[in-house]
């Protein structure tokens, strides 16, 4: 591993650990890649591992066209999910332990096989799933004032947080992906609603585009992994004192508190 991608891991680690944001990696050297974006992020996950944390899962971002459009990117990015990122459903999150949290809902899906790219279907993800859920996603930057672009999104574990799962285990077979629609409730009040077909045009797409990512970096989708497919409508920013619920249609309710 070069010194570079060493030392870009070693300041965003440090951004985590004190909770203060740091100037966009993309403005302090331009010429970041976003292939370097991803091994510093596997040079953290690595480190994290090291220290005893474990991998549970993976996470997908940018799957809007519209979030791609302003970033000036024509794919997702993904992140890994890690077993000190879960929260309880209907937990509490304490606001000081995040930099500038934001909420997503999404879709999550729990395999019961492995995917490996490349050349996954979308036909082999809903082989390999073994059911799904309502999430959200608590995504945060360590990125000063979220002002991102792609290779610092990357770098940063896709903006990864905290995550929360839901509702009841539910067979693909018995909804339709595209069609599932979410209403995102903050304070008890409609902040956003949307629908599965958001995420690239159907959920599982988003996950057969990161398994066959991932064979990039050898990496493979694990059973018992929880992947969230990518977020149904835009981020929600929370302060101390908020409710976020999304409601999905035939999944049930997730829902967080913030203090």
């Amino acid at each position: 591993m070069t010194s570079k991608i060493e030392k870009i891991a070693a300041k965003l680690l440090e951004s985590e650990k004190k909770r203060v944001g740091i100037n966009p990696l993309t403005v302090v050297d331009p010429e970041i890649t976003v292939d370097e974006a991803y091994y510093i992020q596997l040079e953290n996950i690595k480190n994290k591992v090291a220290e005893g944390q474990k991998i549970v899962g993976k996470k997908i971002g940018l799957t809007s066209v519209a979030v791609q459009k302003m970033l000036g990117v024509d794919e997702p990015d993904y992140g890994h999910l890690l077993d000190n990122m879960v929260v309880e459903n209907g937990g509490t999150i304490f606001c000081e332990t995040m930099l500038q949290p934001k909420v997503e809902g999404e879709i999550a899906f729990i395999l019961k096989k492995d995917l490996k790219g490349p050349n996954v279907t979308v036909l082999d993800v809903l082989q390999a799933t073994d059911y799904v859920v309502p999430a959200l996603e608590i995504v945060d930057s360590r990125i000063q004032d979220w002002k991102i672009k792609l290779p610092d999104t990357v770098a940063d574990n896709a903006s990864s947080g905290l995550f929360v799962l839901g509702g009841k285990p539910t067979k693909i077979k018995d909804i339709n992906l595209e069609l599932m629609g979410m209403v995102l409730l903050q304070n008890g009040e409609v902040v956003n609603t949307g629908v599965g077909a958001a995420a690239l045009g159907n959920p599982a797409t988003c996950v057969a585009w990161l398994a066959n990512r991932l064979a990039d970096y050898d990496i493979t989708l694990k059973a018992g992994e929880v992947i969230l497919s990518g977020a149904l409508s835009g981020m929600v920013v929370v302060n101390p004192g908020d409710n976020v619920t999304a409601r999905f249609a035939h999944l049930g309710q997730v829902s967080v508190n913030f203090k």
